[in-house]
């Protein structure tokens, strides 16, 4: 029992490690296409926002997720987190009132097995 949960353990830690890989990818590519980045895994009580980027009047709140295929990633956004992100986005926006004239924008980004990340502008749109 004891080297399931250490086994266990082991495998959060890398996928944790794997995770943060990730999102320092994704924002070197958006860095590289122009947008700032304005916050990483911001956190509130109604959600975590992996990416918070801007260009221009753009403000992109990004997920960021690290899966073999685009459609694995894709898939892998369910409503339930969409909503949880779009929440949080909103409470954002009201801690940051200078952003409030921005266009918002749904983002994800997929990084492959390889490491090689792709961005996919307006992933989503909000419920609301």
């Amino acid at each position: 029992m004891a080297r399931t949960a250490a086994r266990d353990s082991d495998k959060r830690r890398r996928a944790y490690g794997r995770g943060l890989w990730a999102e320092s990818a994704a924002a070197w590519l958006l860095r590289l296409k122009g947008y700032r980045i304005l916050a990483r895994r911001w956190r509130s009580p109604l959600g975590e926002i992996d990416l918070v980027a801007r260009k221009g009047r753009t403000l992109a709140f990004v997920e960021v997720k690290r899966r073999d295929a685009r459609g694995l990633a894709l898939d892998a956004v369910t409503p339930r987190q969409r909503e949880r992100i779009e929440r949080a986005a909103l409470l954002f926006l009201q801690r940051n009132r200078g952003l409030a004239d921005s266009d918002l924008r749904f983002d994800l980004v997929v990084v492959g097995a390889l490491g090689r990340p792709q961005h996919i502008a307006d992933a989503w749109r909000p419920t609301r």
